[in-house]
């Protein structure tokens, strides 16, 4: 197939680098599934959730549907319905394991997808989470990036006593005092991607001599102190890890109105989004497009990717049906952030192509129930799209920001 060429949202700004097959398609992975009721599916083995083989066996799937990506949800507290406290609930999956120790774990068991945990920028330091990825990126060869996520739950800041959370309400977070605080949470999210950029970039790719016979492995000179002030940390740097394979590895977040647009526009390689129809897909983009000029970064290629969750079977009624017998289980009807689809591959392909025609340039599906709407997207939504030519049929790239059609970066310090 043919590489990777370039087209434009508008004449002369916005670079999308995108293969001649036009979507992207990445999965999220979390638990048993998206649905809370999903580890009670016969396909679901909720028993092996914390083993290695499990989330190697669903990378596997996924990298036989030739997507670009895999995310591995985390988090710092327990999951729960309640927003910033714990709801009691025994009949739901709780509990995770580390999702960036998961991404390295199976990425010796895979050749070509990409691999995308989760960090959470609230309360870890930029430092780790750039070596934890550089380290990834290295495991993997070239295949690493990260999911930034703030937190504003006190529970979670309770875990490290280094900062006090006022417990607040989803409706309370609408309030002024309560954006004032979700504003510097992602202006310090901005900071924290800003340093690690820096502190993978503080080794120059050839600092490293290896000279045996005058017995020097590093040239000093190549070494940079980032120097990085921030209101909330400062870093001094170099890393003690040498620049990952791919230079700078992938950087996404999931965003759904003007302050995270604002973060994704101004730090990120991928923004995910969830539009609900094409309209809405077509402002976001337009907003965010809008906010990367402000930024400075309009000749920057910059993905969005649309989520959505996913409710696949071969015939529409049977989806439904799922899907009402799950809301059962649980016990009420699921709702979530992003839209909901329930139907068959072709139609939901329909629903890609018309909201790729809105400007997203790939999509983030969440399957409702991994064991069985994992395997309808790759061996039903992949082969479905590539009869259409929108999907590829192979991988056409070694590293995960290739398959994406974003370049090596060069190095902000080197001469």
């Amino acid at each position: 197939m043919p590489g990777p060429v370039i087209s434009y949202g508008s004449p002369g700004r916005h670079p999308l680098v995108s293969p001649s097959s036009s979507l992207h398609l990445a999965v999220a992975l979390d638990g048993t599934g998206w649905h809370p009721a999903s580890w009670r599916e016969p396909v679901a083995r909720p028993r092996d959730v914390f083993t290695a083989a499990y989330w190697a066996d669903l990378v596997a799937e996924a990298e036989r549907g030739l997507l670009d990506f895999v995310t591995f949800e985390d988090g710092l507290g327990l999951q729960s319905s309640v927003f910033g406290e714990l709801d009691g609930r025994t009949d739901q999956v709780r509990g995770r394991l580390d999702a960036v120790l998961i991404a390295s774990r199976v990425a010796p068991l895979t050749r070509h997808i990409g691999l995308v945990p989760t960090v959470i920028a609230t309360h870890t330091e930029p430092f780790h989470i750039s070596k934890a990825i550089a380290t990834l990126d290295y495991v993997s060869t070239g295949r690493a990036g990260l999911r930034l996520q703030i937190s504003p739950r006190p529970d979670e800041a309770d875990h490290f006593g280094r900062r006090t959370v006022p417990p607040l309400s989803l409706a309370e977070l609408q309030s002024p005092a309560g954006q004032e605080l979700v504003s510097d949470l992602f202006d310090e999210a901005a900071d924290h991607v800003e340093a690690v950029r820096r502190l993978w970039d503080s080794w120059e790719d050839d600092a490293e001599i290896r000279d045996v016979a005058t017995g020097r492995f590093i040239d000093r000179d190549k070494l940079h102190y980032i120097d990085f002030e921030g209101k909330h940390f400062s870093v001094k740097g170099p890393s003690i890890t040498p620049r990952p394979p791919q230079g700078q590895p992938l950087v996404s977040a999931l965003a759904h109105q003007t302050v995270p647009y604002r973060l994704v526009a101004r730090q990120a390689d991928v923004g995910y989004v969830t539009p609900h129809d094409t309209g809405q897909a077509r402002a976001i983009v337009a907003e965010i497009r809008a906010e990367q000029d402000r930024a400075g970064r309009a000749d920057q290629p910059l993905h969005i990717f649309g989520d959505l969750v996913v409710f696949l079977d071969d015939d529409p009624a049977a989806a439904a049906a799922r899907r009402e017998r799950l809301d059962a289980a649980a016990g009420e009807p699921y709702e979530s952030d992003a839209r909901i689809f329930t139907g068959t591959s072709a139609q939901l392909a329909d629903l890609l192509q018309e909201l790729h025609s809105a400007g997203l340039t790939g999509f983030r599906l969440r399957p409702a129930v991994l064991g069985h709407d994992l395997p309808a997207i790759t061996r039903g939504l992949v082969p479905e799209l590539q009869r259409r030519d929108a999907f590829r049929d192979a991988y056409e790239a070694d590293t995960l920001r290739g398959l994406l059609g974003l370049a090596r970066p060069a190095n902000r310090y080197a001469a």
